[in-house]
């Protein structure tokens, strides 16, 4: 947000690097590096000398150019759906000069699933996963300021919104509202009541102070901008702009932000912007919310064809891999070529593939703690064939041994041959690179991979699946458990079985707290509203404590005349040192800077290291 510490910043940056050049420099007397370092030394002090209100000046015409221009207002907008989610591109980096920067994936905090690679133990996401207080710090800075940076290029536009001339002016004006109330509700979740900066802000002319907000104000002003967004927004976008926020999107913001201001983790509160002083619970849990959504008539449970397990596992595979489906209320757009490279595609099937298909890093895992979530169809489990008669969704998310995918047999047990345990095809890494992986529980992860992508190393394209951040099925959900808390049982077990049914699983007769929460993991599997679950019910507590929930995996063992040994244990052999949760970490710590210059509170607990 300031932007002359930014600069200064970037000149210590630059001074650190000519300083450690000239040492180099020094120790192999090579004149080259001493130039470069001469050269960072004196771009150092450019930087220093710059005027930043001239920077900032010329920022604000290139901005009020693209008032007068759709194409422009477009690339304007871009940064803001760009910066709202990394979707499935993710980045690991163990080097410790950039693992800050990385990118990982909500699902992998759960005990749904987790990485196989052993080297991803010392990445940022590794760090966090241990509860490293340094490693929080920094992501934390990152996400703050990642948020106000878009939030600061939306209050620009919206600052100017007189001088927008364009035919799409409502549809621009009306993105804004939504991003703005978006990305507050992105912060809201992450720190507790922040700065409600609703206008241009700029600290190098600006002598104002923003106080924390508290839980009232930030739902209040969520909820009004989501609305203005929802009046604003047309219902649907022609083919050319799918993916822009919609009415529906913006209605469902807005019952979102209910949804969570109503968990019990924020009643009670001593702290105003850490949740409501008060219960407030019933008045948040906004049914009317979610009715305005469904009042629409746009969203709908995409059915499932054929009867087979085969055929409904096929067709529910392909509710995740259909870009902007009947049932999406709104997701990340990457890149229909799957370009990664230069823009927004990614890698999710190279990542997630097993050795057998070439697949070197093995990210997505399910766990066995997730396996043990799927149901019956009718009957009762046997431990000789566990994967037998289970929930169609398990078929759908989760490769096991003997199932079948792209053609192969997945090959995920050992054979005892002559005394040795050999692994199969799917266990043995890919290649001679000592990092390669295999799964570390024993699964892999069906949902969301698209069998038609190629497995390779193209340094270019790869996948294009669009992440989704909402569908009917969690609006069916988030309507249930409204209804449950409400005391109104029966409505809410009508909704459940809404989704079960689509599912082709049997409707459930009765309806209680665990057997709800128990079919959202299901349907909702890997995706981020269970990570978010976590912390609205507070849960993450024993779910993300390797010595309250250690992840659990299974490994199997043929032998010629024997029965099939499954043996069910820890994929960690320290639990409690790899998975770290502390109750401070349900706020992450604000920027000191912030704290210092804004004259605020720290959250709880969190002191500067």
């Amino acid at each position: 947000m300031d932007i002359q510490a930014e600069m200064k910043k970037k000149a210590e940056a630059a001074k650190g690097a000519a300083a450690k050049l000239a040492l180099l420099g020094a120790d192999v007397k090579n004149k080259a590096l001493l130039a470069m370092a001469d050269a960072l030394e004196k771009r150092s002090e450019v930087i220093l000398q710059a005027n930043a209100l001239d920077i900032e000046d010329a920022r604000q015409k290139k901005v009020k150019r693209s008032y007068l221009d759709r194409l422009l207002l477009d690339e304007y907008e871009n940064s803001w759906y760009r910066n709202m989610s990394n979707g499935f591109s993710i980045y690991m980096p163990t080097n410790g000069l950039v693992k800050s920067l990385g990118r990982d994936y909500p699902a992998w905090y759960t005990d749904q699933m987790t990485v196989s690679k052993t080297t991803w133990s010392s990445t940022s996401y590794g760090d966090i996963l241990k509860s490293s207080d340094e490693e929080i710090y920094k992501r934390a800075y990152q996400y703050w300021n990642a948020c106000y940076g878009q939030l600061r290029s939306i209050n620009t536009l919206l600052d100017h919104a007189g001088e927008i001339t364009t035919p799409t002016r409502d549809r621009v004006l009306g993105e804004a509202h939504f991003m703005r109330a978006y990305y507050y509700y992105l912060l809201l979740r992450r720190y507790g009541g922040v700065l409600l900066v609703d206008r241009e802000y700029n600290t190098l002319n600006d002598p104002a102070r923003f106080p924390r907000a508290s839980y009232d104000e930030m739902v209040d002003f969520i909820v009004a901008d989501a609305d203005e967004a929802a009046r604003l927004l047309p219902r649907q976008h022609e083919s050319a702009d799918a993916g822009r926020a919609t009415k529906g999107a913006a209605l469902m913001l807005k019952a979102k932000t209910y949804l969570w201001a109503a968990s019990p983790m924020f009643q009670e509160r001593d702290t105003a912007w850490l949740g409501f002083k008060g219960d407030r619970s019933r008045e948040m849990l906004a049914k009317a919310a979610y009715d305005e959504v469904t009042a629409l008539g746009l969203y709908s449970l995409v059915p499932l064809e054929g009867s087979t397990q085969d055929e409904i596992k096929d067709s529910y595979r392909k509710i995740f891999l259909t870009k902007n489906s009947a049932e999406s209320i709104f997701e990340v757009q990457h890149n229909n070529d799957g370009n990664y490279a230069a823009g927004w595609g990614h890698k999710l099937d190279r990542d997630a593939a097993s050795p057998y298909f070439g697949g070197t890093d093995c990210a997505y895992v399910p766990t066995q703690n997730h396996v043990d979530e799927y149901g019956m169809r009718q009957g009762q489990p046997d431990p000789a064939r566990p994967y037998d008669n289970r929930d169609y969704r398990f078929y759908a998310n989760v490769l096991y041994d003997g199932c079948t995918y792209r053609g192969h047999v997945m090959d995920i047990h050992y054979r005892v041959e002559a005394g040795r345990e050999v692994p199969g095809a799917d266990l043995k890494p890919y290649g001679t690179s000592e990092t390669a992986a295999a799964t570390v529980t024993g699964y892999y992860m069906g949902k969301f991979v698209n069998p038609a992508t190629e497995i390779n190393n193209d340094p270019t394209y790869a996948s294009s699946q669009n992440y989704i951040i909402w569908r009917y099925a969690e609006l069916l959900l988030d309507y249930a458990e409204i209804e449950l808390r409400l005391g109104n049982a029966s409505a809410a077990l009508q909704k459940v079985n809404q989704v079960r049914q689509r599912a082709k699983m049997p409707p459930l007769a009765a309806l209680t707290w665990d057997a709800y929460a128990n079919e959202r993991r299901v349907e909702m599997a890997f995706e981020e509203t269970v990570y978010w679950d976590m912390y609205r019910w507070g849960t993450a507590m024993d779910k993300m404590n390797g010595g309250t929930t250690p992840l659990m995996g299974v490994k199997i063992v043929e032998q010629e005349g024997k029965p099939t040994r499954y043996t069910y244990g820890r994929v960690n052999r320290y639990p409690k040192r790899v998975r770290v949760f502390r109750p401070r970490q349900f706020y992450w710590p604000l920027p000191w800077d912030e704290v210092r210059y804004q004259h605020i509170e720290q959250n709880p607990e969190w002191v500067e290291l």
